[in-house]
């Protein structure tokens, strides 16, 4: 256990909510790329890109719930400066991208779904400030807690809708077959 967080404290301020936003970061990088793949490929190769999306989504929002309830059982006080500054300059780099895809929104289920993992960012983004003002408020890890169990249900949230458009694509392009 001392290495673990030795590791966290290092690597992500001992954070559940920073923890939440990386992930979804590292989600947000491999599906951006494989719909830059897809975007001028048809219907369907779109729709099995937001599936991926949806996976990739459900999968880390797991990950994040099993970090929360981890912090909940093995209680430390995360980085407060850390899951600021991070957060900070994350909020920054995703609202670049965020007016970017703006007008892509409603091109397609790729984009639509490129343009939710974007919004979902900035959400992201606003929380772990949040959680960085709310751990050096209280001097507890609680708020930090609390912001990574809602960033994973805003996950998995956005994976259930990603995921049924995605299926619903997929469906009505074999009937058109």
């Amino acid at each position: 256990m001392t290495k673990r967080v030795r590791l966290n404290s290092f690597v992500i301020g001992s954070s559940v909510s920073l923890v939440g936003d990386s992930l979804d970061m590292l989600g947000d990088a491999l599906v951006y790329g494989f719909s830059i793949y897809v975007v001028a490929r048809g219907a369907r190769m779109k729709a099995k890109a937001a599936l991926f999306k949806g996976g990739i989504m459900a999968a880390f929002g797991l990950f994040v719930l099993g970090e929360a309830i981890y912090k909940m059982i093995f209680p430390q006080i995360p980085i407060f400066e850390t899951i600021g500054v991070v957060g900070l300059l994350a909020l920054v780099a995703n609202s670049i991208c965020f007016v970017l895809l703006w007008q892509h929104r409603t091109d397609d289920i790729n984009m639509s779904s490129v343009w939710m993992c974007s919004r979902n960012d900035i959400i992201a983004n606003v929380s772990v400030l949040f959680a960085a003002g709310g751990v050096w408020f209280t001097r507890s890890g609680w708020p930090d807690i609390l912001v990574g169990l809602a960033l994973a249900a805003l996950f998995l949230r956005s994976s259930l809708f990603v995921l049924r458009e995605a299926i619903t694509e997929l469906r009505e392009s074999v009937d058109k077959q």
